[in-house]
């Protein structure tokens, strides 16, 4: 195992510079590795989810959503912060069914990315889901967006064209070549068992 000792920063205070309704925007003052002090500044989050949903066709769910800190439309996966306490699938079911308006049969979580590791502690869990069914969606107010579905193959053009910048969104089609690839494989569970088996250990 490697000895990170001499890459470690030292947390030394913490002085808040906002607390919006959803930014928390703290600076720190770091002990660096060679004994001098240095400030970082960054977001707090809560986590995050986001949901590979497979169609029995293939094809995969996706969302056109615009973005206004890029003024653009951008294409995504469906996704969602965590709210207080909620267990990671419990979200990811509900921003499901939420924002496209689908449920799933079955779950598999496949691992978890840090989209903006310099600027922010947020980490999304990547989920994938199928069996979908589709119901009603349930968007919040204020949101506006669009739900459509794509083959894989149309998403990687997406990635490798610039069509898709959204991180997650690039990770996830990553995920999504490697688990159909068979280099991937994922543990499928029942929704429902899966998720009385988070209550029970939360």
């Amino acid at each position: 195992m490697n000895d990170d000792s001499h890459l470690i920063e030292t947390p030394l205070l913490r002085t808040e510079l906002l607390r919006g309704n959803f930014l928390h925007v703290v600076r720190d003052t770091v002990r660096l590795p060679n004994g001098a002090e240095a400030t970082r500044e960054y977001v707090l989050h809560p986590g995050a989810v986001m949901v590979i949903g497979l169609l029995d066709d293939g094809r995969v769910v996706l969302e056109r959503q615009f973005r206004h800190p890029m003024q653009s439309v951008m294409i995504e996966f469906p996704a969602g912060k965590l709210d207080e306490g909620e267990d990671s699938l419990m979200c990811a079911q509900r921003e499901l069914l939420e924002e496209t308006g689908y449920s799933a049969r079955e779950w598999a979580c496949a691992g978890r990315l840090a989209p903006t590791v310099a600027y922010s502690d947020e980490t999304i869990d990547i989920w994938f889901a199928r069996g979908l069914s589709l119901g009603e969606r349930q968007l919040d107010d204020g949101e506006f967006l669009d739900v459509f579905t794509a083959t894989p193959a149309e998403l990687r053009a997406w990635c490798f064209s610039g069509e898709v910048i959204d991180s997650k969104t690039l990770i996830g089609s990553m995920w999504l070549q490697n688990v159909q690839s068979g280099e991937w494989p994922l543990a499928w569970k029942d929704a429902a068992t899966s998720l009385l088996a988070g209550q029970s250990s939360s």
